[in-house]
């Protein structure tokens, strides 16, 4: 127990994934178990989410722009605000960045990707393939167009799909013989 006055330890981040991929279990479990004790925990669940969702709005309502952009940028707090449909940021806005947070990651393997934009529903990158191993590697760019999605996705759950654009590949050099460039037509 902390002491009074003390600010509570708060879990790090491994600690919160474990919790919620528990839950997730348990949630599970009591789905697929029949009869009405089953019916009414979930409910209880469902209830305790909205209202926790409605308090978390209420902090929303009263937090300034510099206080909400820094509760959005928390990874927990981001994912809970975009549950409950009150992340200050747009969708567009949101999915650009998680395709920005990847670019480095996606650059170092030799690819590139950038985001595109939104139509509709689905929301567009630009990803060039990477890796210096040619086609023979496996994986390649359909892993990364698998981690582009599930992070979008993440973020941006309004989005029902995230699609790959081929980017423009730059056309070939031409060759010019070398002595075209060294011997003048005759005049």
């Amino acid at each position: 127990m902390a002491e009074a006055g003390a600010p509570a330890e708060r879990l790090a981040d491994p600690a919160v994934e474990a919790r919620l991929a528990r839950l997730d279990e348990l949630l599970e479990g009591l789905e697929s178990a029949p009869g009405p004790t089953t019916r009414s925990a979930v409910e209880s669940v469902r209830l305790l989410t909205e209202v926790y969702g409605e308090a978390l709005a209420r902090v929303m309502d009263h937090a300034d722009g510099q206080l909400a952009e820094r509760l959005a940028d928390d990874e927990l707090l981001g994912h809970l605000l975009v549950l409950h449909a009150i992340h200050p940021e747009p969708v567009e806005r949101r999915a650009a960045r998680a395709v920005e947070r990847l670019r480095p990651a996606v650059r170092e393997s030799g690819g590139d990707v950038e985001w595109a934009g939104v139509e509709g529903e689905v929301g567009r990158v630009r990803l060039t393939a990477g890796g210096g191993c040619g086609s023979g590697c496996g994986g390649g760019s359909a892993d990364v167009t698998t981690v582009v999605r599930e992070a979008v996705l993440a973020v941006a759950p309004e989005l029902t799909s995230v699609e790959s654009l081929q980017a423009p590949q730059a056309p070939a050099p031409a060759f010019v013989p070398l002595t075209t460039l060294t011997h003048r037509g005759a005049r």
